[in-house]
């Protein structure tokens, strides 16, 4: 039994467990190693015993964090899991995102819960495209950024490259928090720059377990029969470049985001990851603030609120059940609590909240800020709702990206029209896609859009497993969708391009389609006073 809100004995409770959590996010360019190293994470977490790689060899289970069927067989991360576990007396909650850069629209959403980032690079390739994009949101919004250089036990860029990398190419001045020996494929271990101690790593069972590891000082002479010869100067001589020409630690402007300390590794094997996970943990901040329409909203704030960043359906394929995704603010969320929900203006009776390992739910009885929680969906939740406790407010509207790719889609089986429908609806409500709706030609037709090319495949596919439909899809040339935000009575009366259309998005705003800029341009000259957005309207707040 929790005490009541307004006691010293709730508030010393509170502090006690904001203290204790982290919640971050995982990003990278497709295939950088970024749900191995989750899966690395949870087990030196405890969470699991051993580990299988995302790419298996053919005797390995699937990653954890990797739930949904298409995922286990591409071998790749389509959605964002959320996971917690405990570890050295922290409580962790990690956000697991998509890297393939068709899903970086959920990425971007799930950045809106986290508290850092954590940014892994590939050694032989640096800084990447994707990467470039997701460490922007992170920027935009003052999030600590913590770099993790993956793969070292393949040949790798030279490491005071990818520091001047991350700096020319990001923005952010790097600091290497411990110095990789050996890159060639030849990774031996790492050195401490914080404890002056070199970490050596031996055997491994391809990063199933735990690694073993020695730990020397640099001054032991037991390192002389540690560490090959040839190693040991040049690491003498990296480590005295770094102190003399290296940025110094600054844990303010790591906090910041202004400094990003840098760690290496090879997650595969586990090497470097456990001395991560350590440092991680003490340099980034507990749950931070929220902005909202009636000012910041602080975690050690008594009374509970948190908002919606994620909606997912059919995740327990036996139960067909639906999830919305909510990050804790403030407070305490309490099991079948009742709290004012944006989207309706009502109280609700929150229901069934549950905790992940992916797929794998168990039921909570508290939550605090940092937590993500599941909360079982009849349909009344929208990304980016409120949920709050005494009050009624409005945290900042999660931002919905214009899709760029479209399609007309119907049932193949017209008989199976219910089920398309519920289905469609889901996938849209889920953030997966959006609808649209086009009547002009007399017929009424389905569009969806998408950001990139393969949630097509991942719509076909889930509709098909999840709702028994075959779709047939008939991709459109469209490459823009803009919201009509003024000056236009009737969208039938606008002049446009032949290769443009009207038509309507799922709240029934109305929407133009276009194949390039120059129409976009040529349609605002043509209907003066004209305005179009790029993203669609915030609907009005429910009070």
């Amino acid at each position: 039994m929790l005490p009541a809100n307004d006691t010293p004995e709730f508030q010393a409770l509170l502090h006690e467990q904001v203290e204790k959590r982290r919640t971050f996010a995982i990003i990278s360019h497709p295939d950088a190693g970024k749900t191995t190293l989750t899966e690395k994470l949870l087990l030196y977490g405890g969470a699991i015993r051993s580990a299988g790689s995302v790419k298996a060899r053919k005797t390995d289970k699937h990653a954890t964090s990797d739930w949904m069927e298409i995922e286990k067989q591409r071998g790749i991360s389509v959605t964002s899991s959320a996971m917690q576990f405990v570890y050295d007396g922290y409580r962790i909650n990690i956000l697991d995102t998509p890297g393939h850069q068709d899903f970086s629209e959920d990425t971007y959403r799930v950045l809106v819960a986290a508290d850092a980032a954590v940014m892994l690079l590939d050694a032989a390739r640096g800084v990447e495209a994707q990467t470039i994009k997701l460490f922007k949101v992170c920027r935009m919004r003052g999030i600590p950024i913590f770099t993790f250089v993956n793969k070292m036990d393949r040949a790798a860029k030279d490491p005071f490259e990818l520091m001047e990398e991350i700096e020319k190419v990001l923005g952010i001045r790097a600091c290497p928090v411990n110095w990789p020996i050996g890159v060639d494929g030849d990774f031996q271990g790492v050195y401490h720059r914080d404890e002056k101690t070199v970490e050596l790593y031996v055997g491994g069972d391809h990063g199933r377990t735990k690694v073993q590891k020695t730990v020397l000082s640099l001054d032991d002479p037991a390192l002389e029969s540690a560490l090959e010869g040839n190693y040991r100067p040049r690491l003498r001589d990296e480590i005295e470049l770094l102190d003399e020409a290296g940025d110094d630690f600054d844990l303010e402007k790591v906090r910041a985001g202004e400094l990003t300390p840098m760690f290496f590794g090879s997650a595969i094997t586990n090497f470097g990851v456990e001395p991560f996970l350590y440092r991680f943990l003490r340099y980034t901040l507990p749950p931070t603030s929220r902005d909202s329409d009636i000012g910041p909203i602080e975690p050690e704030d008594p009374q509970f609120s948190g908002f919606i960043f994620k909606i997912q359906a059919n995740m327990n394929p036996a139960h067909r059940d639906r999830l919305a995704f909510l990050r804790v603010v403030s407070g305490v969320f309490r099991k079948g609590m009742s709290v004012w929900h944006s989207g309706t203006g009502k109280e609700l009776q929150v229901k069934q909240p549950q905790q992940f390992m992916a797929d794998e739910r168990e039921g909570v009885e508290n939550a605090y800020p940092g937590d993500i929680i599941g909360l079982f969906d009849p349909g009344v939740y929208r990304l980016g709702d409120t949920l709050s406790e005494g009050r009624k407010f409005h945290f900042e509207k999660i931002p919905v990206f214009a899709p760029e790719r479209f399609a007309r889609v119907r049932p193949m089986d017209s008989m199976k029209r219910k089920q398309f429908q519920k289905g469609i609806s889901q996938l849209s409500e889920e953030g997966a896609i959006q609808t649209f709706l086009r009547n002009e030609t007399g017929l009424e037709e389905m569009i969806v859009g998408v950001v990139g090319e393969l949630q097509f495949d991942v719509l076909t596919y889930r509709l098909k497993s999840e709702y028994g439909v075959d779709l047939v899809m008939d991709r459109l040339s469209w490459r823009f969708v803009r919201w009509v935000t003024g000056g236009c009575g009737d969208t039938a009366d606008l002049q446009l391009t032949s290769t443009s259309a009207r038509g309507f998005d799922a709240r029934n705003n109305p929407v133009l389609f276009f194949e390039n800029e120059w129409s976009i341009r040529l349609a605002c000259e043509k209907n003066r006073g004209l305005e179009l957005g790029e993203i669609a309207p915030r609907e009005k707040a429910a009070k």
